[in-house]
């Protein structure tokens, strides 16, 4: 049995699978009330199987690649992430599509991939920027190859160690394109102004 601890995101997607599989017939209503909440008590991906193998073939349960970043092959997700004049956030939970297009037109759309959802273990994030830019946050271990382009204005990238890549894991392609705008892409989960400042304390005054 799988003894992978579940997250949030696998107890609710197997409740989604024992719904529909209700909603076809292929449960009780009592039978599928019990797994049900069995699926939100469980603690690993192998008593989520087990309460799943039989009402869904090949049932998609999310997996766990990186630093928080699930995978969990689909549809649905984030294609389009538009800001105009205006910002936008995406963090915590939020599933992205295979193809997902990022527009900031004198505004901002800020990204967090900490906590993410992916469609696929091949990513592909387009972010183009006219008098704007996104500030992106990736884990700090997640396969990550960048191109960018900058026209009166630039992108600051910090890529991290190579060596700290998970190479067998997904991977997310960024293509940036910047015009008198700009990028920035961090590793690490974005932090607070608290914590920001208390990590140039530390880098200012080490030990």
């Amino acid at each position: 049995m799988n003894e992978q601890r579940a997250s949030d995101v696998d107890r609710e997607r197997a409740a989604e699978h024992l719904r529909r599989a209700g909603g076809d017939g292929r449960l009780t209503v009592d039978e599928l009330g019990d797994r049900v909440q069995l699926a939100y008590e469980a603690q690993s991906r192998g008593e989520l199987e087990r309460l799943l193998h039989d009402v869904e073939e090949d049932a998609p349960v999310a997996r766990r690649a990186g630093s928080g970043v699930v995978v969990r092959p689909g549809e649905g997700g984030a294609r389009w992430v538009v800001a105009i004049m205006s910002e936008t956030k995406r963090a915590g939970r939020w599933r992205i599509a295979s193809r997902c297009t990022v527009v900031n037109v004198m505004g901002g759309a800020n990204l967090d991939l900490n906590d993410a959802e992916l469609a696929t273990d091949d990513v592909e994030i387009t972010v183009f920027s006219l008098m704007g830019g996104s500030d992106i946050y990736l884990p700090a271990d997640l396969r990550v190859e960048i191109s960018d382009l900058g026209i009166m204005g630039g992108n600051e990238i910090e890529r991290g160690a190579p060596e700290a890549e998970r190479h067998d894991g997904p991977v997310v392609r960024l293509k940036l394109i910047s015009i008198m705008g700009g990028a920035n892409v961090r590793r690490g989960p974005r932090l607070t102004w608290r914590e920001r400042r208390t990590k140039r304390r530390r880098l200012k005054h080490p030990g």
